[in-house]
């Protein structure tokens, strides 16, 4: 009984700490704390299409990926509703070199670059539109 009490108390434990990784991972957060984007910049060489005037929303993505089929319907409808903001996505298993160089790990990962293509804030996973939007806000004040 006691075996059955440890085993229940570790599962709830692990479940917890799966929550709040999963839950983390899809706030956008600021780029000084993501790995391999301090101060970088993206160009539209890098990224194949041009930039945002005001703002970018880079959204890596790959073919099988359901959850980003989502982040793609979000970010496009984003991009579409505020002026100057554009939506680039990009499929990392043909950019292998920029997701090395950004240390993109899953997809969907998505960058919010300013207008000179600064990285603003960055997430993995699947975003929430107020983070976005959010996001969005902080890239355009710079």
């Amino acid at each position: 009984m006691a075996g059955l009490i440890a085993l229940l108390g570790a599962l709830v434990v692990a479940s917890a700490a799966g929550v709040c990784l999963r839950v983390s991972g899809r706030r956008l957060g600021r780029s000084g704390a993501a790995r391999s984007s301090n101060g970088e910049r993206l160009t539209a060489e890098d990224l194949g299409s041009p930039l945002g005037e005001r703002a970018t929303l880079v959204h890596f993505s790959t073919a099988f990926c359901q959850p980003c089929r989502a982040t793609r319907r979000l970010l496009a409808q984003i991009s579409g509703q505020v002026d100057g903001v554009r939506h680039v996505e990009v499929d990392a298993e043909s950019a292998l070199g920029l997701v090395r160089r950004l240390d993109i790990r899953r997809t969907p990962t998505v960058l919010v670059l300013d207008r000179d293509g600064r990285i603003v804030r960055r997430a993995s996973g699947q975003p929430r539109t107020p983070d976005v939007v959010a996001a969005l806000g902080q890239a355009i004040e710079q």
